[in-house]
């Protein structure tokens, strides 16, 4: 079985050369080779490294230097900002890049923008000409991240962290599956596969986290697990779990079948990135 994180976080120390533009409660620093060394300690084989929108914007420069460092273990993901006269640009540039394999734009209280506004039309033509899957974070606005899902019918869509606000901090919130009928609605729309990540992040019991599973069942049977990827969110989930709490209980659960994992944890993530690690 391939192992395969849909999404990580790696970033360097905040320092004068690449400053962040924000603060986080993440470690100081997770550089590249502490990423991939984690990953070897619970077998994760690769992993889609998704450029911290939070400390470094729109700048995936970090990203590159990591993939170029690691180019069997990591594929790369860049934010882009739809306020950009010339994006479409960007992402003409963007996928000449070696190991680059998606783009991302986001639609939540922190960027408030409609489900029609013309810079996400510019974002997804550009994603559909360049064949990109796009990664899109519109948890607590899923009503009009459907929307613009619906109007962009030809664009691949991967939606981040089942559309589902997830905290930083413990605890869960007190309802933390009050949006699933929404995903599950979601679902029907053929365009779109859904990041199973930061999944633990959810739960209000202690490791191994068994509170999951039942709502996690209910977007298994609705997405089907070749539509479903697994994955950590780590660093972002650092104040809740650490790496290998996020991967063992998907490893060690009995709710899954060998077939069922293996398309969980790696088959449906390397099917809609066009990516596979090499070690």
């Amino acid at each position: 079985m391939t192992i395969i994180d849909s999404q990580v976080h790696a970033y360097e120390a905040n320092t004068p050369k690449r400053p962040w533009a924000s603060v986080p409660n993440w470690p100081p620093h997770v550089t590249g080779d502490e990423m991939v060394a984690a990953m070897d300690k619970v077998g994760v084989d690769g992993a889609i490294f998704v450029s911290a929108f939070s400390l470094y914007q729109y700048d995936a420069s970090y990203a590159v230097e990591v993939q170029r460092q690691h180019p069997g273990r990591l594929a790369i993901v860049k934010p882009v900002d739809p306020d950009n006269p010339a994006v479409a640009d960007v992402i003409a540039e963007w996928k000449k890049q070696p190991g680059a394999v998606a783009i991302r734009i986001f639609l939540r209280e922190e960027n408030p923008r409609a489900p029609d506004d013309p810079g996400f039309d510019r974002v997804l033509k550009a994603a559909v000409q360049h064949d990109f899957p796009v990664n899109f974070l519109c948890w607590g606005k899923i009503e009009d991240g459907t929307k613009l899902i619906d109007r962009h019918p030809n664009v691949r869509f991967v939606l981040d962290h089942m559309g589902l606000l997830q905290p930083r901090v413990p605890p869960a919130p007190p309802q933390p599956w009050a949006d699933l009928p929404k995903v599950l609605e979601l679902a029907k729309r053929p365009n779109v596969v859904i990041k199973v990540s930061g999944a633990c992040t959810l739960s209000k019991q202690p490791y191994p986290f068994p509170d999951i599973w039942d709502p996690l069942a209910r977007i298994f049977d609705a997405w089907g697990f070749e539509r479903c990827l697994w994955g950590t969110d780590w660093t972002r989930a650092f104040a809740v779990v650490n790496y290998e709490q996020a991967v063992k209980p998907f490893l060690e659960t009995k709710r899954l079948s060998d077939s069922e994992r293996a398309m969980l944890m790696g088959g449906a993530c390397a099917k809609a990135y066009h990516w596979s690690p090499k070690r």
